[in-house]
């Protein structure tokens, strides 16, 4: 009840004027519904430009850290090298540095290589994850010895196996890290906030910043561009609650 109040607040709020968002009861929907306030968003901002840039970076990011992450975790699971777990913990080590750290030298860097207000700076940093590796290694630990073994008498080298056995049986912790780290882009807010400047290269979460202002904030067209946000994490939530449930059972046994 906690967690779900906000969000029928915003949603109920969204077909209201501005007056009657204080005047009437908190959760009261009018009649008939309102819809200025969805008309006033794209009025605004460019919502939809903003829409398609964070799916452009939040879909790029995915797709690239369930691909190093999972080649990383199955390097640290299953290949032995001098040094492996040592690199794994210095690795691991990076999930204790706060992101606020890390922010200037960043930013240097970005400045370094001419990716100042560009998407580059918002993809490339996050095409790694020490998070997303430790999931994938605890995951591939739980692989039987003998499927390894097997697939190398049927002639499988360590790559063969990553992608025509690992992969294909690893796709409930891959769809639940992709849902994780595309929702986690498509949140970000502090990063595209320092590194973008133009309208046109902003995304979804700072262009709605710009619906606020020190003097005047028009609250039932922030909550209705607010509800428009939400509704495509919504959907891949939906269409990806199956393998979601599925990887939870898994890993409870």
């Amino acid at each position: 009840i906690i967690m779900i109040t906000p969000f029928i607040w915003s949603f109920t709020s969204s077909f209201k004027s501005l007056t009657e968002i204080f005047n009437t009861p908190a959760f009261h929907l009018p009649f008939p519904l309102d819809f200025s306030a969805y008309q006033a968003v794209f009025e605004r901002i460019s919502f939809t430009t903003y829409v398609f840039n964070t799916f452009k970076v939040a879909s790029i990011v995915t797709a690239g850290q369930i691909l190093t992450c999972s080649m990383a975790g199955y390097a640290f699971a299953r290949l032995r090298f001098p040094g492996r777990d040592f690199l794994f913990l210095a690795y691991l080590a990076t999930l204790m540095v706060p992101g606020v750290v890390t922010l200037i030298p960043n930013f240097v860097i970005m400045r370094n290589l001419g990716w100042i207000d560009s998407h580059e700076a918002l993809i490339v940093p996050f095409l790694g994850s020490a998070f997303g590796t430790f999931l994938m290694r605890q995951f591939f630990l739980s692989f039987p010895t003998e499927l390894e073994e097997a697939s190398k008498l049927d002639g499988c080298n360590p790559l063969q196996f990553y992608f025509r056995i690992l992969l294909p049986n690893s796709k409930p912790i891959l769809v639940t890290f992709g849902l994780l780290t595309f929702q986690f882009m498509w949140n970000d807010f502090q990063w595209p906030l320092i590194i973008i400047n133009s309208d046109h290269n902003r995304t979804l979460q700072v262009g709605l910043a710009f619906l606020q202002n020190e003097n005047y904030t028009e609250w039932n067209v922030l909550m209705a561009a607010s509800v428009l946000a939400i509704i495509p994490i919504i959907i891949l939530f939906m269409f990806s609650q199956k393998t979601l449930v599925q990887s939870i059972k898994l890993s409870g046994l």
